[in-house]
């Protein structure tokens, strides 16, 4: 195994116990922050496997808040990440689910406000690295460790290319890229990792493609 640096090794700087169960949790947590692009009223966490079982000691509560609230994983509020919420108004609530699941640190987070909700699974795989697995129901692989877009379009010819092509265009390249959909003509769900954050010039070019009907973005 190749790393790109002494940190992959060592794991990240931050806040409790655990790479795995503390780190990890918080950077899914604030994947789903920045997925939902702005505070949620409430959220609710489905803890899968070992998650389930030591969330509690761990601190994989404290952290999956934390997240959620836009903590980072050294950001030292996120043992009191839980009273923060309760005080800002969010609504908490944690599951121990008993399904079976292909890792055992996995979570369903489930969150919303009054105008929207958003559905997002993720898997901590050790060292402080994460994956999102599934999305609103589309099934992917992000890492949440480096900057992505993730574009929601109608599934058609030309839709990948149209995108690929501005990215090009603006000089930014591409690390890893892949399409999923429900069900074939209808909505697709582009994530697409890229080296560098883009800015919101770039985002409005790609929004404005017509197939485009969403576009978000995370960055490490």
């Amino acid at each position: 195994m190749k790393y790109r640096s002494v940190f992959d090794i060592i794991g990240p700087v931050m806040i409790g116990p655990s790479s795995s169960h503390t780190a990890g949790a918080a950077r899914i947590g604030l994947v789903a922050r920045q997925l939902f692009q702005k505070a949620p009223t409430w959220v609710s966490f489905h803890l899968y496997g070992s998650f389930a079982k030591t969330y509690r000691g761990h601190g994989t509560d404290v952290a999956l808040v934390g997240g959620i609230l836009g903590f980072d994983t050294f950001d030292n509020r996120i043992t009191e990440s839980i009273e923060i919420a309760k005080n800002s108004g969010l609504t908490v609530s944690f599951h121990e689910e008993e399904a079976h699941m292909d890792h055992p640190n996995t979570v369903k987070i489930h969150l919303g406000d009054d105008s929207h909700e958003m559905e997002l699974v993720g898997i901590s795989i050790g060292g402080g690295k994460v994956e999102i697995k599934e999305l609103n129901g589309f099934e992917l692989r992000l890492s949440g460790n480096h900057p992505a877009i993730l574009v929601v379009h109608d599934d058609r010819f030309g839709a990948i290319a149209s995108v690929s092509t501005i990215l090009a265009k603006n000089e930014i390249n591409i690390g890893h890229m892949e399409v999923s959909r429900k069900e074939v003509g209808k909505e697709a769900l582009m994530v697409i990792e890229i080296d560098q954050n883009i800015g919101g010039n770039i985002m409005k070019q790609v929004e404005a493609l017509d197939h485009v009907t969403k576009v978000t973005k995370i960055h490490e």
